[in-house]
């Protein structure tokens, strides 16, 4: 059975409403990836914070880090999969199919991260993120040493830390929007 077809359960705006700075980046999509994130679609009821999404995302899972785009985009999963968040799961299982060249660690994660052959640093990481989505008020300072024995800076652990919060954030959004996957995230990368 197909998903439903909708984008948002709260509606889209017509791209030829849109700005022209949004009509740009429209426009880049569809070259670069032959879509629109629908993500961008369903925040594009509230312009400008499109742009303050685009911008924060860029910052976090692009921006120079010790974390690499993989290890960001693993986080992001494991937090989706702990709020159970389909736009998300679908969406960043795809990305981690991509970036690690390996189609069954996005599916790993996606149900049940714990079973995934991971290095230490990796498996600290997400046992982090794990906690800090379903458990924050348990995070103290072991939880911080732990990261720390793995090899995580202090900027390490704050940038683990925001990518958490920011898909915490996201996943909130998505289910509350009854936001829809691309179904060209489906296919990806298998």
């Amino acid at each position: 059975m197909p998903q439903p077809d909708h984008i948002s359960a709260l509606g889209t705006p017509d791209p030829a409403t849109l700005d022209p700075d949004l009509q740009a980046i429209w426009a880049k999509c569809v070259e670069k990836l032959g879509f629109v994130p629908n993500v961008y679609s369903a925040n594009a009821l509230r312009p400008q914070r499109l742009r303050n999404f685009m911008a924060t995302y860029s910052e976090i899972m692009l921006a120079p880090s010790g974390l690499s785009k993989l290890e960001r985009e693993m986080v992001a999963v494991v937090v989706s999969s702990a709020n159970r968040c389909y736009y998300c799961l679908v969406a960043h299982g795809a990305a981690v199919r991509k970036l690690s060249g390996d189609p069954e660690l996005g599916e790993m994660l996606v149900m049940n991260y714990r079973v995934a052959p991971l290095p230490s640093r990796q498996r600290t990481m997400l046992d982090y993120a794990h906690k800090l989505t379903t458990a924050l008020h348990l995070i103290d300072e072991a939880d911080r040493d732990a990261l720390r024995a793995a090899g995580l800076t202090n900027e390490d652990i704050f940038d683990l830390s925001e990518t958490t919060a920011f898909f915490n954030l996201s996943n909130r959004m998505a289910a509350a929007t009854d936001m829809m996957p691309n179904r060209e995230y489906h296919r990806a990368d298998r």
